[in-house]
């Protein structure tokens, strides 16, 4: 079966390490690719490339700024990302309570046995 284009959905984006350091540094504010360029030290190609396929799934907002054009991180577009993660969140969270009550029991039970001593 062929692989899914990277340009389907933001989960596919995201799966290249290069487009996740983007996001990193545009978490941190609007760049231009001018910035990105320098803050990642990569060739304005590629980050333009990467650019392009963030913009096309919604993980980045563009505008213009004079001849400039300025990236922003799109809240929106991280949402399904966002949503499918915090179920595993509410997992474990949810695995942590249930053996916080089990070393709890535990701590209760040696307290006791060393009380009666």
């Amino acid at each position: 079966m062929a692989r899914a284009a990277t340009t389907t959905d933001a989960f596919n984006a995201v799966a290249e390490p290069r487009r996740r350091q983007i996001l990193d540094v545009l978490a941190r504010g609007e760049r231009s690719v001018t910035d990105l360029v320098a803050a990642l030290d990569l060739a304005q190609p590629q980050v333009s490339k990467h650019l392009k396929v963030l913009h096309e799934v919604g993980l980045v907002a563009v505008r213009e700024d004079g001849r400039r054009r300025l990236y922003r991180l799109e809240g929106r577009g991280l949402k399904a990302i966002h949503d499918w993660v915090a179920g595993f969140a509410r997992h474990w969270e949810d695995r942590f309570g249930a053996l916080d009550a089990v070393l709890a029991e535990i701590t209760g039970e040696t307290d006791g046995n060393d009380h009666e001593g």
